[in-house]
């Protein structure tokens, strides 16, 4: 990782204190982020599908992420399924903020040219809450990093919801967190 990374303990005025509200004792003790840490204090939307997505889902995704981008929304996800990577591609094509959540550590990843390009201009943050040893994608870090970035939210954008999938029960995880929904 070419950018700093940044540890940011409970005790530091960074930590978002809605981590600590909505998680309670599951709330990260820690978060390692790149970029812009006051990327965390504008009101935003998170974004997630489940892996199958019907084609009529699929493009009203790009047209919410078009939308998105052009009203200079800040748009949080792990941008990890095929339609968040799709809606990630949208995104990076405008200048409004971002947040990105691997379902990993931040020590040993690669960074694209388009996200440094986005740290430099402090529009992008990087942001996990695993420590450095985590460096492969598990489904048991996803369901983590998908609560972390639903607790960060100020609301929800579910794309599509998959019948009895892993996004399915973490709908139903968040739903007495009071996070509007969107779409």
């Amino acid at each position: 990782m070419d950018h700093p990374l940044q540890i940011i303990d409970r005790s530091s005025p960074a930590f978002p204190v809605l981590l600590i509200e909505r998680l309670g004792t599951e709330a990260p003790v820690r978060l390692w982020a790149t970029g812009s840490l006051d990327l965390l204090s504008v009101p935003k939307t998170a974004l997630f599908c489940s892996r199958a997505c019907p084609g009529h889902a699929i493009l009203k995704a790009m047209d919410q992420a078009q939308q998105w981008r052009d009203e200079g929304r800040c748009v949080i996800s792990g941008f990890h399924s095929p339609i968040e990577k799709e809606c990630l591609n949208i995104l990076l094509r405008g200048v409004q903020p971002m947040i990105i959540c691997p379902a990993r550590g931040l020590e040993r990843m690669r960074i694209p040219k388009q996200w440094r390009r986005g740290i430099d201009t402090g529009r992008i943050l990087i942001l996990s809450p695993f420590d450095p040893s985590q460096h492969r994608l598990t489904a048991a870090l996803s369901d983590q990093r998908n609560r972390l970035v639903a607790a960060l939210a100020d609301d929800i954008y579910f794309v599509h919801v998959a019948p009895a999938g892993r996004i399915a029960r973490f709908v139903e995880q968040v739903s007495g967190w009071g996070i509007p929904k969107i779409g």
